[in-house]
């Protein structure tokens, strides 16, 4: 689940926000799903400046500290065939050194002034650089931001793209490559999206495209992606705004302005026929089902009624499929449901990890059977509620981190164009009903338009079985 709002921010809830609807009596379960109606709110400053970087400012002195996040919005979808991986390589490369800063000092820096959670994150959509610092050193946050957004090339050669460029190839061997069901994750996305498609490969990318990489191929990379103009920077903490914006100016403000780069629309792919296919997985212990389907892109109609019905179907102690698979047959050692939405399309998983010895067949009667139970009959109204519980009550507690707050807005600004969105956000919930997840269900998780990765035990990957080849147009 990409973007940090209601759905990113509600694993902390899961269990209390069950609990507390499952000692409801059904008869109550409506007032609970209407009560606290007032939409929570960030109060913050909005504003741009001349070079065409937007600032997000939230105030908030109750602790001395300061969440400094910076977005840049460029994803892996942005990649054209031949350059996979490279945003998630220049994630890497953004920590490599600038001009003033010096060579891989970043992360020595702000530990020695006291800073946490010092990352930087890439999805297919955006790309992130955040830390966490006391608010005295604010401004050491600011001038290191300010020196690799505008003087990262400075420090760009060949040395330093071959050391980070090794370290993300052996991240994709530590994570993806070496990793049980790691051959799983590659066929979903290969037979959901069709070759060229910029989501066909994971945010990774792959070692060839990597291995082709040019310090010139980085360097038009960083100019056409990097700019001031593709840039949102938020301050959340304990800083007074007059002097936050005057920061903010000194490190940012003399950037010149330049055109915000263009980015792709790309039609959401169709499946022209189910799709199946058998792996032979040399790491796996465990036989696992994998289903997906395309679904409603970020914020489309849809998009919130899905995440809902994964509640109703996988939620750990009351999801339908967790209830029959693990508790009821003791077919499954695990059951996850999701919508992992995004800004292109978007994709609706059911994924099941069998028991040793478990019957594939009746585990995949039981998933056609509570699927087709969905498209036919409407939720509950007790699990509708508990669902979107749930989505309220862990964005509200997700709000008291002030890095989380920034990348709720700086989400929303990525995503709808602006930042007071949190009403719009906990609507598109509050209003769906169990006819309307009925009728994306009929719409998007039919069985002609799913695919099946079966991954089963063995001792060498095998060819499989694919029903089409290639899957979608």
């Amino acid at each position: 689940m990409h973007q940090p709002t209601m759905r990113a921010m509600r694993t902390a809830s899961r269990w209390a926000a069950a609990v507390a609807l499952s000692l409801l009596p059904t008869t109550l379960v409506g007032q609970a799903a209407q009560a606290a109606e007032a939409a929570p709110k960030i109060p913050h400053q909005r504003y741009v400046l001349p070079s065409g970087m937007e600032v997000l400012l939230i105030e908030d002195r109750s602790t001395p500290l300061v969440a400094v996040d910076v977005w840049y919005h460029v994803g892996s979808g942005d990649e054209v065939p031949g350059r996979s991986g490279f945003a998630h390589l220049f994630e890497h490369m953004m920590f490599q050194g600038a001009k003033h800063i010096g060579e891989d000092v970043h992360f020595d820096i702000l530990k020695k002034a006291g800073a946490s959670q010092i990352n930087g994150t890439t999805n297919t959509d955006r790309t992130n650089y955040f830390e966490q610092v006391p608010s005295h050193h604010l401004e050491t946050a600011l001038w290191l931001e300010s020196d690799r957004m505008g003087w990262l090339l400075d420090l760009l050669n060949q040395k330093s793209l071959d050391n980070q460029r090794e370290v993300v190839r052996n991240e994709r061997r530590q994570r993806y490559d070496n990793v049980p069901y790691g051959l799983e994750r590659f066929a979903v996305w290969r037979a959901l999206y069709p070759e060229g498609h910029p989501y066909r490969h994971l945010t990774i990318g792959l070692h060839q495209d990597l291995e082709r990489a040019s310090v010139g191929d980085v360097r038009q990379f960083f100019q056409k992606w990097y700019t001031p103009s593709n840039a949102t920077l938020c301050l959340a903490g304990d800083f007074d705004s007059a002097e936050g914006k005057k920061l903010v100016d000194k490190w940012f403000g003399a950037f010149p302005a330049a055109p915000k780069p263009q980015r792709r629309t790309v039609a959401a792919p169709v499946l022209k026929a189910p799709v199946s296919e058998l792996l032979s997985d040399p790491l796996a212990k465990l036989e696992r089902v994998h289903w997906a389907w395309h679904s409603p892109a970020s914020y489309q109609a849809g998009d919130a009624e899905l995440d809902l019905l994964a509640h109703a179907l996988g939620n750990g102690g009351t999801g339908r499929l967790y209830k029959r698979l693990v508790h009821q047959l003791q077919l499954a050692q695990s059951v996850a449901v999701y919508q992992q939405s995004a800004q292109l399309s978007s994709t609706f998983h059911v994924v099941v990890d069998l028991r040793p010895g478990a019957d594939r067949a009746q585990v995949l009667a039981v998933l056609t059977e509570e699927l087709d139970r969905v498209a036919k009959e409407p939720v509950g109204a007790k699990e509708l509620a508990r669902a979107v519980l749930e989505v309220e009550s862990g964005f509200v507690w997700g709000l008291e981190s002030l890095l989380s707050r920034c990348e709720v807005l700086l989400g929303y600004g990525h995503y709808l164009g602006k930042t007071d969105a949190i009403e719009q956000d906990l609507q598109r919930y509050r209003g769906a009903t169990a006819e309307s997840v009925r009728a994306v269900v009929q719409q998007f998780l039919r069985p002609d338009r799913r695919v099946e990765v079966i991954s089963v035990p063995g001792g060498a990957p095998a060819a499989g079985t694919a029903k089409p080849a290639g899957g979608a147009k």
